[in-house]
């Protein structure tokens, strides 16, 4: 299994760190890891190597063997993308019960409920993103799945900065800037993938459709 480091990462801490915001951000980032350990763990239990880790500016993302959980089923995919966000409720429900200092108590929880938000949000390559895009191809073709989500993804993440620019406005917390920007870098990265995978799409189908006509 080999580990990878995002450089982009040294930038987001003196980013944090000028801002004196680097205990949330460095607590989050400890929160985010047991989060990846959530998805390591469901992917063990449905037989998956674990091939890379990387550590990401936000996060972590694990990605294993072959990408060999596609080819499960749709259930067993959500499950995997459900698995990181559950571990962030369960350590905030322990947390809760938990006879610690009352400001540390409410950082952990805190820290965990917003990774969980941040990754349940519908759109892609977020977990939830990930569950909706399981759950529509449950219901259509792989094609129509792919372009709806897609699409869900692309409109809510203008709602989402529409409704942080307000946020930075009122609240005057560039941070929110910088999580934003990041977000649009992997849709925009993902949009990308999705174009070239729509194009495989027309050409075989454009293959098919001349083969069947030479069939004739």
């Amino acid at each position: 299994m080999r580990i990878k480091i995002n450089l982009q990462i040294f930038l987001f801490s003196i980013i944090f760190l000028f801002m004196h915001q680097i205990k949330i951000y460095a607590c989050i980032m400890v929160f985010a890891f047991f989060h990846e350990l959530g998805h390591l763990l469901a992917g063990i239990v449905l037989k998956l190597k674990p091939k890379k880790i990387e550590l990401m500016p936000f996060g972590f993302s694990i990605i294993f063997e072959d990408y060999g959980y596609r080819k499960l089923i749709e259930v067993k995919r959500i499950s995997i993308a459900l698995a990181g966000p559950i571990t962030n409720i369960i350590i905030a429900i322990i947390a809760y019960y938990l006879k610690i200092n009352y400001e540390i108590k409410m950082i952990i929880i805190h820290s965990n409920i917003l990774i969980f938000i941040f990754n349940m949000f519908p759109m892609y390559p977020l977990d939830g993103g990930r569950i909706l895009k399981g759950i529509l191809k449950m219901c259509l073709n792989n094609e129509k799945a792919d372009d709806l989500t897609y699409k869900i993804s692309n409109i809510l993440m203008i709602l989402l900065t529409t409704f942080s620019s307000i946020l930075i406005l009122y609240h005057k917390n560039i941070s929110i800037l910088f999580i934003i920007t990041y977000l649009w870098i992997i849709v925009v990265r993902e949009n990308k993938r999705y174009n070239l995978k729509k194009r495989m799409y027309k050409i075989l189908q454009n293959d098919y459709k001349t083969a069947k006509c030479i069939d004739i």
